[in-house]
């Protein structure tokens, strides 16, 4: 049996002990399945955040649809009331976006005709007028205190004179007053909800307001409202 040289030896050994070399095509199915891995992570990741934005963008579109349609309601209902009242027309501005639910009692109120031939109960100069059912002050039974000048009174446009309301004690319907102020009042807002404001007819609440009272600010002569008259514009 013939010898191997220790050359040939060393040069096998070293032969063996190299790093094995990687085909081609191995290299070509690695790199298609990282392409693979990562168009996968890709495609995922673009149906959810696609899938997210549409229920974003349907809930907002539900968002809006309601809005809209609650515009649309708002915008359907009557904008003005006119009092027909003995002394002559008041007309009436009404606040449908900052107290809607007493405004949507008044118009419900009006079709009824609740306020038709209702009296002025209370008149108290430099304050108030007040149409009900009740003889009772009520809200503004602390606005008679002795000593109230009219030069102490804010007059900021929140507490402006010739401002509609209603008292802010629970009622029932049939209980609902009206009181159009005459001056303003710094605690308006602690007394009454505000719900409109005289755009015209001025002159006739303060022709109201100049009428003889007894010790009560009772009216000495019966007057009252005729009736209320809705008006989507004017």
């Amino acid at each position: 049996m013939a010898r191997i040289k220790p050359q040939a030896l060393l040069q096998q050994s070293k032969r063996k002990k190299g790093p094995a070399r990687i085909s081609l095509t191995t290299i070509i199915m690695l790199t298609l399945i990282v392409v693979l891995i990562l168009f996968f992570v890709y495609a995922t990741y673009r149906h959810w955040t696609q899938r997210s934005r549409i229920h974003i963008e349907n809930r907002e579109s539900v968002i809006e649809g309601d809005n809209s349609f609650m515009d649309s309601k708002k915008s359907d209902l009557p904008g003005y009331a006119i009092l027909d009242t003995a002394k002559g027309y008041i007309t009436v501005e009404l606040f449908k976006d900052s107290s809607p639910e007493v405004v949507d009692q008044f118009l419900d109120l009006c079709q009824r005709g609740h306020f038709n031939g209702m009296l002025f109960r209370h008149v108290i100069k430099h304050y108030v007028i007040q149409a009900g059912d009740s003889d009772k002050l009520g809200a503004v039974e602390d606005w008679t205190l002795k000593g109230k000048q009219y030069s102490q009174l804010d007059t900021s446009l929140k507490h402006e004179a010739f401002m509609l309301g209603t008292s802010k004690v629970k009622h029932d319907k049939k209980e609902f007053e009206l009181f159009i102020t005459t001056a303003p009042i710094p605690d308006l807002n602690e007394k009454l909800i505000v719900f409109g404001k005289v755009i015209k007819g001025e002159d006739i609440v303060q022709e109201i307001e100049e009428v003889d009272t007894d010790e009560h600010y009772r009216p000495k002569s019966s007057i009252g409202i005729r009736s209320v008259n809705l008006k989507q514009s004017i």
